[in-house]
């Protein structure tokens, strides 16, 4: 039974964090599901960046923008900057891996793009100089954050979005940044394309 009630106990504290996550933040993502159709629909783009296993979140999300999400549409604009392991690391070999993605959001980044930042704890300085390099670009943010939110939370303007999971498992929080990334893909195709989607 102790195997079974560890993951019981995972489970539960998945939604618990998961409950705690929309409470607080339901109208954020509701309101940052308006700023990614503005943004598509002015033919402006999405870039994602994270690192690790939020990484890997970014990807999932930008794959479902590109291809579908649950129903069969045209394709929108969303690229992972974590992606490309020939530029990261022809970055970091060249510079440093605080460049990693501001070098790419200087060289793709748009004004009207948004930045979609992922990550657990708001710490890695690669992902401040990103924020930066948005704010350079006139992009605007939507940072997927975690715990006390670490130094993202004073970069941000008071027009950019940040939904701060409460909780210091990085594994719980990202279930719960799993679970916006899926509200947002709904979000963005239930403006795009209505209620049957």
């Amino acid at each position: 039974m102790e195997l079974e009630d560890r993951i019981v106990h995972q489970f539960h504290n998945s939604m618990e964090i998961n409950a705690i996550t929309i409470e607080q933040y339901t109208p954020l993502i509701a309101h940052a599901g308006e700023l990614l159709l503005h943004c598509l629909v002015s033919e402006s783009k999405i870039l994602c960046c994270a690192n690790g296993a939020s990484a890997s979140l970014g990807q999932h999300f930008t794959t479902l923008l590109m291809n579908r999400f649950k129903h069969e549409r045209p394709g929108l604009p969303a690229i992972n900057l974590s992606s490309d392991g020939s530029t990261l690391s022809a970055i970091c070999e060249d510079s440093s891996f605080m460049d990693a993605q501001a070098k790419q959001i200087h060289a793709l980044g748009q004004p009207g793009d948004i930045l979609l930042l992922i990550t657990p704890h708001g710490r890695s300085s690669n992902l401040i100089q990103a924020i930066q390099a948005a704010h350079d670009r006139e992009m605007t943010v939507i940072a997927l954050n975690g715990g006390d939110g670490g130094d993202i939370t004073a970069l941000l303007s008071p027009d950019e979005i940040e939904i701060c999971v409460p909780c210091d498992d990085h594994a719980l929080i990202h279930h719960a940044q799993l679970l916006v990334l899926h509200s947002l893909c709904d979000l963005i195709d239930f403006q795009l394309f209505g209620s049957d989607q």
